[in-house]
């Protein structure tokens, strides 16, 4: 390899792996829901599935208050500083993770009361950092996507890199769920965690991204021309006058929602069946002893699921004579199917294989939205990145279907209706204008 294409590859593979930290975090906040929901709320009454949710809608939310800003951000100050403020803002969330489990574990009776649920003054401070933690995904994903997308890495396809970098990130998704079974809580039954686990490998988490900010700070990420406007300069259209661009944000919308919903919520649909001694539960019951160590009916679902991004990001970053559109409009159209057949059956296996099937949707619709926008595109990744906040919506929706059905069972009707209007965008709305290619 010569010194030019290594020096090529650098930046690439810098970018790449704060994006795996964001994968691995990410889901790192979606498989605490279960074990603070028998630690934080185990008091929280009728409303126990649907404040356990709010974890992830919190996270959610941060990219909707703060994706714009991001793109802001970008604009002024440029890939690099933008990416360490949004290494910040993570190092803050993990600080209010550290405070919400000092507060959880030395003063558990502190808390609000209403009817008959108790929430804790800890669970509070922890969906705070929640929040914080979206926020630092969202101004990190600003950067990440516009960067790979059109940075030139030899005879690379856009979406070929966007697949790359987003099989790093599945990683990170992959092996948190076990980091929190085996690292936070010591591989013991969910049931008899205790929220003072999470001390010690939270404040690690916070040194190991303080080493990643400091050495980020002083390594070498060239600018790329004409992917933003420099601070000062106008653009004369309007964002959203893009048709195909305004149609893509819309389904990354339904598309997170889905994937969100199904990589948080199956855990808890898994404990349910389990409860009822359902044969399709995994053999009726919630642990998985290996080695003599409990990893959780959590842990096997979880990983599966997300192992399926993985799988499927690395396989079609060979894809160089697929189109996006042909990709979005297999898999979406195959999810659907599989969605339909999970909730007749009650078989959890069917919607753990949609993350085979997830694996290339993003990379498909951000690589359709952004086609063509040239100095409007990190402007747009911003706009892109707010329209996550779909994984706090239809996550928190479906944990309150689930407390007013009794059941999650029918709640997956919601992932049907995503990828039927996903494959709609393929098919359709993906299709951009003559008019959308001219003035860019």
């Amino acid at each position: 390899m010569t010194t030019k294409t290594q020096n090529r590859l650098l930046p690439f593979v810098i970018v790449t792996f704060i994006y795996f930290i964001v994968g691995f975090l990410t889901t790192v906040n979606e498989q605490l829901q279960a074990p603070l929901k028998f630690t934080f709320l185990s008091d929280a009454g009728s409303l126990k599935n649907t404040l356990t949710t709010m974890i992830s809608f919190f996270f959610f939310l941060g990219y909707l208050v703060n994706g714009t800003i991001a793109s802001k951000w970008v604009n002024r100050h440029g890939y690099k500083a933008t990416i360490i403020r949004g290494l910040l803002f993570m190092i803050t969330g993990l600080s209010m993770y550290f405070c919400s489990s000092f507060v959880g574990d030395r003063f558990p009776d502190l808390g609000i009361h209403f009817s008959d649920v108790f929430i804790p003054y800890g669970f509070i401070i922890f969906i705070v950092g929640s929040f914080l933690m979206g926020t630092s995904a969202a101004i990190i994903q600003v950067v990440v996507n516009p960067y790979v997308a059109s940075y030139e890495l030899g005879a690379t396809l856009p979406v070929q890199r966007l697949n790359i970098t987003t099989a790093i990130n599945s990683i990170g998704t992959t092996t948190a769920p076990f980091f929190v079974t085996l690292v936070m809580f010591s591989g013991i039954s969910i049931l008899d965690v205790e929220i003072s686990q999470l001390l010690l490998p939270i404040g690690l988490l916070i040194v190991s991204v303080l080493i990643v900010t400091l050495v980020t700070k002083n390594l070498h990420l060239p600018d790329i021309a004409n992917t933003r406007a420099v601070d000062g300069e106008k653009l004369t259209r309007k964002l959203w006058s893009f048709r195909h661009f305004a149609l893509g944000v819309m389904a990354i919308f339904f598309y997170v929602g889905t994937e969100v919903a199904i990589g948080a919520n199956i855990n808890l649909h898994a404990f349910e069946l389990a409860d009822s001694g359902n044969p399709m539960s995994f053999f009726g019951k919630t642990d998985i002893i290996i080695g003599g160590m409990d990893l959780g009916i959590h842990a096997l679902l979880s990983t599966l699921y997300w192992g399926g991004f993985f799988i499927g990001r690395g396989i079609s970053s060979f894809f160089n004579n697929i189109s996006a559109r042909t990709q979005l409009t297999v898999t979406t159209s195959l999810s659907a199917v599989l969605a339909i057949i999970a909730m007749i059956t009650q078989n959890l296996w069917f919607l753990v294989a949609i993350g085979l099937l997830h694996s290339t949707m993003w990379s498909c619709i951000y690589s359709l939205s952004i086609k063509g926008l040239k100095k409007y595109t990190s402007k747009a990744s911003g706009v892109f990145i707010s329209a996550v906040f779909g994984g706090a919506v239809f996550t928190l929706l479906q944990g309150g279907l689930a407390d007013v059905f009794g059941s999650w069972r029918w709640t997956w009707t919601i992932t049907v209706i995503c990828e039927l209007l996903m494959l709609s965008y393929a098919l359709f709305g993906s299709r951009i204008r003559e008019k959308d290619m001219i003035d860019v």
